[in-house]
Parts: structure tokens; C-alpha cells; sequence
């Protein structure tokens, strides 16, 4: 097995080129699946997500060349309408059914997998689907899915803004019969892009007030080109690692836009950044005042951002508090960085602004975080990406080297890791 190990203890210092947003360009590779036209996506992160997402297209028919950064994909005819020989599960998979029932009329897709951070359930990607005339039978293998006589539009009110739901809105209205209004949609950066490239492919979408979608549907989609926007969630992990070293980290396409809510949590916690005109630099300080976070759907601060982002907090004065309201089951690295040396103690009441929808459900859901605390190393199993790059940035932290196995779990998420690394003075390096 290999083993990352990480002599922390000391500030990193340099430039990092932010790759392609995850989660938008995975979703853009499943796009395709709307036309028979060519798609070319620029600026493709080459990371396990992608590869995912390019192996079910190519299932389903797709044919694909990369150069570089470029992904070039046409879907002339569905060779397939059922994803079963995919080598992985993963979540990406139900946001073929909507394409798939536009091309063939059924669909089949193996069920979720994915990152442990609690259940991802899909029934409201599957009543949207119904209430739009689709038959959706689930067994043990997955999701059958028939719509003989196309999709229909409709009102949906979605309970909760789910990123994924609304992927699948958009996928199943923008070539459904009449029009569809999506009501509590998601809003996130990578949902505007995906919006902004199916316009580009012929679609009618217009974003209302108040999380409010509505989409005509047309007749056919053709190909497009489009660049994926940098992560922010890459950006925001550098910049945690600039933040709980005390360095000093340029990220390189780092879109400010994308992360007004990250950098004001980066003032307040008494670090500093600088938006540059082709990115931008954070800066550790030498010391931090505790401060109170709350995830939220966008533009709220981000649940992906809050893993890194308690790792500095164990660097700060006093009391920090975080609230997740995202995922019920995010905390479970902490335990990790408790053996670190970390003071963090988990509660199941809400310890927000305003109680969630996971009140009184005995999740441990928020987080009293104590500092500063000194981390000293471990061995430790990366489980999925966010946690596991919390526990790297605690690495980099804590005196001595950690052992760290799991490292290919974090591959699904970031490009080059480990050179960029490197690139920043990490003392790092592999074996076995």
C-alpha cells in the first residue's frame, strides 16, 4: 500500500495553478449526453471525478479525445441506455437518467457511491422526474427508468436546494415538452455554469429572484465549446494550508466571485489575502481570534470549505464554532485531529444562527473548536477528499511526519497533489 508521509512544522510559500471545478466539469462531461452534436470543454481538471464522468458517457456511447486540458466528446447515438457496466458506483450517475430518457425513452443507472459524508438521497431527483411523466422502478442494482412519450414540464418546489436535484432539472427541462419552473433551486457557481453552457447549446433557462429556475424547452440541442471555471474548493484548500502554516500561497485563477463568503471568514479569522488580477494570494498571520462559521447552501459558506478551514481554527485564540447544516455527518475527521492533539468537541444542537433542519435528530452536527493547540504527528487514513485534505493540512501543521495511507482518495478530487505540494515547499514524499 502507499503511504504518503508529511514532515510538517514549517510555512509553505508559493504559486499553485487552481485546476477545473469537480463539480462542475463532471457535470458538463454528462451534458453531452443532451445532443449529438460535439461538445469541447477547456480547462478539464485530470482527476478521478473526470475520469468517472467520461467513462459513463463513453458507456452510454459517447466517443472522447483529450489533449491536454481539452476534452472533446460527441454523442452521435446511445449505444447504451443502461449504465450497469461502469467499473465504479459513484453519484454521478443519476444525472444520466434525464438525458437518457430525452434520447431513448428508458434509462438504467446502478445505484449511488461516493464520498462517506451521509446519506445522499434521491427522491427528489426522482419525484421531478415522475411528476414530468417518467415511470421509475429502484431494485437492488438500481434505477429503471421508462418515458415512452417524452418529459412534460412542470412546477417543482425542491424541499431542500439540492445541487444534484437541480442538475437534474435542468438536464430534464431543457428538452421537455412546455415549460418547467423550479422553485428552491440551488444557485451554486458550478450550477450558473452549467446553465451558461446549455445555453450555449441552444437551451432556454432564465434564473429568477428567490432561487427560482424557469426553463422553455426546445425541440434539439447542438454542440458547444465551453472553459470550466477554476475550483473554489481547490482554491479554498491552499489557501487553508497558506492560513494554518502561516505562509504564504498564490492560487493561481482563483475566481473572487466564486468565494466572497470564504474570504471574509479569512479576515475575520485575522489572516489576509490579496485578489490579484489573475488570482489570489493568501497570507497566515502570526496569530488568530476565534471565530463562529455556519455552512449554507450558496452564496452561504460552502460545506466543502469547512473541513480545511477547522484546521486553522485549532491555530486561532480562544473559542471557534462551526455549525454544519449541509451534511449531517461531516465531523468524523475530527476524531482524527483530536489524536493530533486538536481541542474539538462535537454537540448535536445547533449552535448557529438559526436552528436546522437537523435539530433535535441527535446528529453531531456543530463543533466548539479550542486554541491554539500545537499538533504533533500521526498515522492516518484519508476516507474522502475534504476530510482527508483537512487531515494533510494538519500534517503540515504538526511537528514530525505523519504516515498517511488513502492518498487515492483524494486523487478524485485534486490534480497533482502532490506536485503541487512540492511546489509550495511541502516536505512530502511517498513509499511503498
Amino acid at each position: 500500500m502507499q503511504k504518503l508521509l508529511i514532515t510538517g512544522g514549517k510555512p509553505l510559500n508559493g504559486r499553485v495553478k487552481i485546476g477545473g471545478a469537480k463539480n462542475a466539469a463532471s457535470k458538463m462531461i454528462i451534458a453531452c449526453l443532451l445532443t449529438d452534436g460535439e461538445v469541447t470543454l477547456h480547462n478539464v481538471p485530470l482527476q478521478k471525478e473526470s475520469e468517472i464522468a467520461r467513462e459513463l458517457v463513453t458507456t452510454l456511447g459517447a466517443t472522447s479525445s483529450l489533449a491536454d486540458h481539452s476534452l472533446t466528446l460527441q454523442v452521435a447515438t446511445i449505444a447504451s441506455s443502461s449504465a450497469m457496466s461502469l467499473s465504479r458506483k459513484n453519484r454521478l450517475a443519476i444525472l444520466a437518467l434525464a438525458p437518457l430518457l430525452h434520447r431513448t425513452g428508458e434509462a438504467f443507472v446502478p445505484s449511488l457511491g461516493g464520498d462517506k459524508i451521509g446519506p445522499r438521497p434521491v427522491n427528489f431527483h426522482i419525484d421531478l422526474l415522475e411528476k414530468m411523466g417518467a415511470t421509475i422502478v429502484a431494485d437492488a442494482e438500481g434505477y429503471h427508468a421508462k418515458a415512452p412519450n417524452g418529459l412534460t414540464g412542470c412546477i417543482f418546489d425542491l424541499p431542500y436546494p439540492s445541487v444534484g436535484a437541480t442538475e437534474t432539472a435542468l438536464f430534464a427541462g431543457v428538452l421537455a415538452k412546455g415549460r418547467t419552473v423550479i422553485k428552491n433551486a440551488a444557485i451554486e457557481p458550478e450550477v450558473v455554469e452549467l446553465i451558461m453552457m446549455l445555453q450555449k447549446m441552444g437551451a432556454i433557462i432564465e434564473l429568477g429572484a428567490g432561487r427560482h429556475i424557469e426553463i422553455v424547452g426546445v425541440a434539439k440541442l447542438h454542440g458547444c465549446e465551453h472553459t470550466v471555471v477554476a475550483d473554489r474548493m481547490e482554491a479554498a484548500s491552499f489557501a487553508c494550508m497558506a492560513l494554518a502554516t502561516r505562509g504564504e500561497i498564490f492560487c493561481a485563477g482563483a475566481v473572487h466571485r466564486d468565494m466572497v463568503t470564504f474570504l471574509n471568514a479569512v479576515r475575520l479569522l485575522g489572516g489576509d489575502y490579496e485578489v490579484k488580477e489573475d488570482g489570489i494570494l493568501f497570507r497566515g498571520a502570526p496569530k488568530y481570534h476565534g471565530i463562529q462559521i455556519e455552512t449554507d447552501t450558496h452564496p452561504g459558506f460552502m460545506t466543502d470549505w469547512q473541513q480545511p478551514f477547522l484546521v486553522a481554527m485549532t491555530q486561532a485564540d480562544g473559542t471557534s464554532v462551526i455549525h454544519e447544516t449541509v451534511y449531517e455527518e461531516r465531523f468524523g475527521y475530527t476524531e482524527t485531529l483530536k489524536e493530533m492533539g486538536a481541542d474539538i468537541t462535537l454537540f448535536d444542537k445547533c449552535l448557529g444562527e438559526v436552528d436546522c433542519r437537523f435539530k433535535d435528530h441527535n446528529h453531531k452536527h456543530s463543533a466548539i473548536i479550542k486554541g491554539p493547540t500545537p499538533l504533533h504527528a500521526a498515522t492516518i487514513e484519508l476516507l474522502d477528499i475534504r476530510a482527508g485534505l483537512a487531515c494533510v493540512i494538519a500534517a503540515l501543521v504538526a511537528q514530525g511526519t505523519s504516515t498517511l495511507t488513502g492518498f487515492e482518495n483524494l486523487e478524485r478530487g485534486y490534480e497533482d497533489l502532490f506536485g503541487k505540494l512540492v511546489s509550495i515547499g511541502a516536505d512530502v514524499s511517498m513509499s511503498g
